[in-house]
Formats: structure tokens, C-alpha cells, sequence
């Protein structure tokens, strides 16, 4: 497997009349229960987002509900919470890290059982953005009330929006089943437990660190780490989530989606789409902008750059992408969104030996 392996993805969704990320009491609302959504300005522009930490939330549930990953258990003690921090048994332990100030027992010289305070952390292999909107929104306060048969109706107010969203991320397919142990934070993966417990138990070999001289790695059998690559980035297929679900339910998967894989940490994609008119209210397909990821960042790829588009969305463009697709062709795939998610997986089976 070549070192510095990156799955790069970019996606827009399309939201209509949604409150996907509340920010609480709206302070503008003449309702004394208002809600806001979350909103951030830019250019004296406003544009709606979805935090980061909310997108990993229904990222995790999809894994857990449709690709039948077992949730590594969440320990509350006091005012802390942790998962179980074990990447051997839990994949999203080992794909969305984790810190734990832990203790295991370890035998002494005397022979006596002892316990041993460890603290074990990882640096998440997947990052991703917030979900923010491609261009400027004004979201709009509505009137709702909770009504029943009997008794007066309580009102509230609520911020809503419809929005075009983009959103990235970045899986560092070498870190996927791949652990450290040096005593530095975000690098003690396993604690000594742990590591004889991987390679006795989980088919898991020690590898040299090609970054770290004179340091090794534990490393799981190729099968669960592509197993667990594939799924990750399978799960958009399926993504759902959002606050107000019941009545404001809107589709959060992928409308427009850019694969590839690169030998870089660096996202190339963040600019193909962006806003225009006045206002900044239109999103906008750059296609010159892809065209200039694809020539300058030709030699960062590996393998094929996959691009997913769902028909009824982005219909003026279709042609000009296949444009794109016949002058980057042996570079360029572009087809329906899960046909292309299953695609790049497939590559990513034969990039991961």
C-alpha cells in the first residue's frame, strides 16, 4: 500500500423548508420559546449550516443503523463521557476516534496483579467540514403550535430555510486499522493490553512506521480495513438525520458528490461550486474550476476521480461535465451518485494492499 493515502470527498445536498441545526432560543423571535437555526455570516453575507459534529453524529448512526456496525458504548462518569476506546472490537473507534483516561492491570516483578493508569487517544482518521450552504440564505421565521383535542394551543416560532449545502471530507486511508502506541498524545492507540490482544486475537502484525524511524505500528488484516473504508463512504449512499425530522423532514444525501483519492492532505475540491448574482443567492458549478483541480492536482491522484450527479439536480450541467469526462478521459468517471460511490470503492479495494 502507497504511504500518505487520502480519500478526498466533496458533496452538495438540496434541502427544501428545513431546520437540519438549531442554535437554541432565537434572541430575534417575539416568541418567548423562538429557535434558531445556526447561521454564520461571510462577506456581510448569511449562510445556514450544519455543524461538523452533528454531521459525524448521523454519519455514526447510518454506519450503526444500515451497515450493521456495532457502536463502541459510551461511559459516563461525573461530568465525562468516553466510548470504550477499543479500535479492535469498534469501527467507529478506529474511523472517529477517540480519549480515554483508562487503567488496565498489569502483573509485577513481585508477581503481584497491579493497576496501571494509561490514557490512550486517537487522532480520527475521517475529518470533515460543517455542512454549510453554498450560497447566501435569509432563513424565515414560522408560526407553528402544539395543539391537541383539548386545551388552548402553545405557540413557538422556528427558523426554516431551502438551501443548496456543500460539505467535505478527508479519510487518511493509512490510518484505517493502523495503530500507534508512542507515548504522545493523540498517538497511544492501544494500551499494552490492547496490542497483545490485536496481534493475538485479531490477526494484527506490526509494521514499520514509514514516517517514525526505529517506531512500529500495529496493523489489522487487510480485509476489516478495507471492509471498514468502504463501508465508511458507503454509508452517504444512505445518510439521513437533522433537527425538526418530523415535520420538517428533508433528504440529506448526496445530490452531486467528487471522489478521488490523492497522495496529499490537501482538499482540491472546496471551489467547483460556488455562489453568484447580486446577492450571492444563485450556486454555481464552476466548471473552469474543476478543470484547474484536474490539471494541477494531476499528479497528486491516484487512480480514477469519480463524479456522482443525481437526476433533477444540476440538469444544466450534465453536458458539460460529460465535456469534462471526454477531455480527462482515463481520469474522469461520472454516472449516477451510488453508481460512483460503489465505483470508487471498488478502486479503493485494490489501492489498500
Amino acid at each position: 500500500m502507497e504511504k500518505n493515502l487520502k480519500t478526498q470527498g466533496f458533496y452538495l445536498v438540496d434541502v427544501d423548508v428545513v431546520a437540519l441545526n438549531n442554535a437554541g432560543k432565537s434572541t430575534l423571535s417575539n416568541f418567548d420559546n423562538g429557535v434558531a437555526t445556526k447561521t454564520i455570516t461571510k462577506n456581510g453575507r448569511t449562510y445556514v449550516y450544519v455543524s461538523g459534529q452533528a454531521v459525524r453524529f448521523w454519519w455514526r448512526n447510518t454506519l450503526q443503523k444500515n451497515l450493521g456496525w456495532t457502536l463502541s458504548p459510551v461511559i459516563r462518569e461525573d461530568k465525562v463521557a468516553y466510548t470504550n476506546a477499543n479500535p479492535l472490537k469498534y469501527g467507529d473507534d478506529d474511523i472517529f476516534g477517540y480519549m480515554r483516561a483508562a487503567s488496565e492491570e498489569i502483573e509485577g516483578k513481585d508477581g503481584k496483579v497491579k493497576k496501571q493508569n494509561i490514557t490512550v487517544t486517537r487522532v480520527s482518521p475521517l475529518q470533515n467540514s460543517v455542512l454549510v450552504s453554498a450560497s447566501a440564505v435569509r432563513p424565515v421565521e414560522n408560526w407553528s403550535s402544539m395543539a391537541r383535542q383539548e386545551g388552548d394551543s402553545v405557540p413557538y416560532g422556528k427558523q426554516e430555510y431551502s438551501a443548496i449545502m456543500k460539505g467535505m471530507f478527508c479519510l487518511d486511508l493509512n490510518m484505517v486499522g493502523t495503530f500507534s502506541d508512542y507515548n504522545k498524545t493523540g498517538y497511544k492507540n492501544l494500551s499494552e493490553a490492547l496490542k497483545k490482544d490485536a496481534i493475538e486475537n485479531y490477526n494484527a502484525a506490526e509494521i514499520n512506521d514509514e514516517f517514525v524511524e526505529g517506531k512500529n505500528l500495529v496493523r489489522l488484516p487487510y480485509e476489516k480495513r478495507i471492509e471498514r473504508a468502504t463501508e465508511t463512504i458507503a454509508a452517504l449512499k444512505t445518510i439521513a438525520g437533522g433537527a425538526m425530522q418530523t415535520s420538517n423532514l428533508g433528504d440529506v444525501t448526496p445530490k452531486f458528490i467528487i471522489l478521488a483519492t490523492t497522495n496529499t492532505g490537501n482538499h482540491p475540491f472546496s471551489h467547483v461550486v460556488t455562489s453568484s448574482g447580486d446577492r450571492d443567492e444563485y450556486v454555481k458549478f464552476d466548471e473552469n474550476a474543476l478543470r484547474e483541480v484536474l490539471i494541477e492536482y494531476k499528479e497528486t491522484f491516484r487512480g480514477k476521480v469519480f463524479i456522482g450527479r443525481r437526476t433533477g439536480f444540476f440538469n444544466d450541467y450534465d453536458e458539460r461535465i460529460k465535456i469534462i469526462q471526454k477531455e480527462f478521459d482515463g481520469l474522469v468517471e461520472y454516472g449516477p451518485i451510488n453508481a460512483m460511490i460503489d465505483a470508487y470503492c471498488e478502486q479503493l479495494k485494490e489501492q489498500m494492499k
